[in-house]
C-alpha cells in the first residue's frame, strides 16, 4: 500500500488498532476539512477492511485486493452526490440501507461510505438515521464530513467520531518544502486553512502573487488611493469566495496588529491596514464579510457582484469615518 500523508497517520492508526482488535463500530463520522487528502485514507482503509489476509495492512495480492484497485470490489459503495453541489438524495440512502441488509458478497464486510455527509437533504438524513438505529451484521457505515455542525444531532450520536488533525504551521511548511522549490511564506499555511495540499496548490499556481495582488488592491482602496469600487471588484470577481477569505484573514490579523501580537506568520499588510483601520472597524468589518461569505456559500443563485460591491461601500464609509 502506498505511504500515508503524515497528517492521516494518527487517525489510521485510530482504525487499525479497531481493525486489530475486531472493536470496529458499525458506524464511523471521519471529520476532515478540505485539502488534507482524505480520499487516501479512505482508500487505505477499505483495502485493510476488504483484505483476505489482513495484517495490519492490506496485503496489496489477494483477491479483494485486487478488486480494491480495479473499484469493482462488490462490498465496496460510495455514496456521493450525482453532481458536484447537489444533494445525496433519499432514493440513494434507500439503495444504501437496502445493501446493508444483504449478504457479503465475498463474505466479508460490506463498506459503505458517504461523502460529503452533510451533501444528504433532510429526508437522507432521517432515512440513514433509521438504518443506523437498527445496524446490520457485518456492514459498516463510514461518513465523511467537513462540516459536522451540518449534521443531524442524532446521525452523530450513532456514529464513533474521528478528527483528522491539520498539522502546525511549522510542520505543514516542511512539508511543502519538500514538495515544490518555490517560495513559501509563512503566512500561505493561514491563507489555506492549514490544509497541506490546497497550501502546495497554492504554491505552485501562484497563489502568493495572486495574494500579494488582492492585498495591495484592498489597501490601496482602504487608503483612499482607489475611490472606485468597481477597480476593486475586478480584482475579486473570479475566485471570489477564496479571494474574500484573503480578505478576512488580512482583517483578522490587523486585529492583532492592533493589540501589538507581533507574529512572521502574520499577513505582510497587517500592520499598514492597522495604520488605516480602528481595531472596532477592522473588528465590524471582519464579521460583516464572515456574514457575506456564509450568504455565498450557502445559497446558488445570489448576485454575487451587488452583494460584494454593497460590502465595498460599507467599508468605504468605514475607512471615510
Amino acid at each position: 500500500m502506498s505511504t500515508l500523508y503524515p497528517w492521516l497517520q494518527p487517525t489510521w492508526e485510530q482504525l487499525k488498532d479497531k481493525l486489530d482488535n475486531q472493536r470496529l463500530s458499525g458506524s464511523m463520522l471521519i471529520s476532515a476539512s478540505n485539502g488534507v487528502g482524505i480520499l487516501q485514507l479512505l482508500e487505505h482503509f477499505s483495502a485493510a477492511l476488504m483484505c483476505s489476509n489482513y495484517a495490519s495492512e492490506a496485503c496489496g495480492f489477494c483477491h479483494s485486493c485486487e478488486l480494491i484497485k480495479s473499484g469493482s470490489h462488490p462490498d465496496l459503495h460510495w455514496i456521493k452526490p450525482e453532481k458536484e453541489g447537489k444533494s445525496i438524495t433519499v432514493d440513494q440512502i434507500r439503495q444504501c440501507n437496502h445493501i446493508a441488509q444483504q449478504s457479503s458478497q465475498l463474505n466479508g464486510t460490506r463498506l459503505i461510505i458517504v461523502t460529503p455527509a452533510e451533501a444528504m437533504n433532510e429526508s437522507a438524513s432521517n432515512a440513514l438515521l433509521k438504518t443506523l438505529e437498527e445496524p446490520a451484521d457485518n456492514c459498516v457505515f463510514l461518513l465523511v464530513t467537513e462540516n459536522a455542525h451540518k449534521l443531524l444531532p442524532t446521525i452523530i450520536s450513532r456514529c464513533q467520531q474521528m478528527q483528522i488533525v491539520l498539522p502546525s504551521s511549522a510542520d505543514l511548511t516542511d512539508w511543502v518544502g519538500q514538495q515544490t522549490s518555490n517560495e513559501i511564506p509563512n503566512y500561505v499555511a493561514s491563507l489555506n486553512h492549514h490544509a497541506p495540499l490546497k497550501t502546495l496548490e497554492f504554491v505552485n499556481e501562484n497563489g502568493v502573487e495572486s495574494y500579494r495582488g488582492v492585498e495591495s488592491a484592498f489597501i490601496t482602496f482602504i487608503d483612499g488611493k482607489s475611490t472606485d469600487v468597481y477597480e476593486l471588484w475586478s480584482a475579486l470577481e473570479s475566485d471570489t469566495l477564496t479571494k474574500l477569505s484573503w480578505i478576512w484573514y488580512l482583517l483578522s490579523d490587523t486585529q492583532k496588529a492592533h493589540f501589538g501580537i507581533n507574529s512572521r506568520d502574520l499577513l505582510p499588510g497587517s500592520d499598514a491596514l492597522a495604520k488605516l483601520l480602528t481595531y472596532e472597524a477592522s473588528y465590524q468589518l471582519s464579521h460583516l464579510l464572515k456574514d457575506l461569505m456564509d450568504q455565498l456559500s450557502n445559497h446558488t443563485g445570489l448576485n454575487t457582484e451587488l452583494m460584494v460591491i454593497n460590502w465595498l461601500l460599507k467599508l468605504q464609509e468605514a475607512s471615510c469615518s
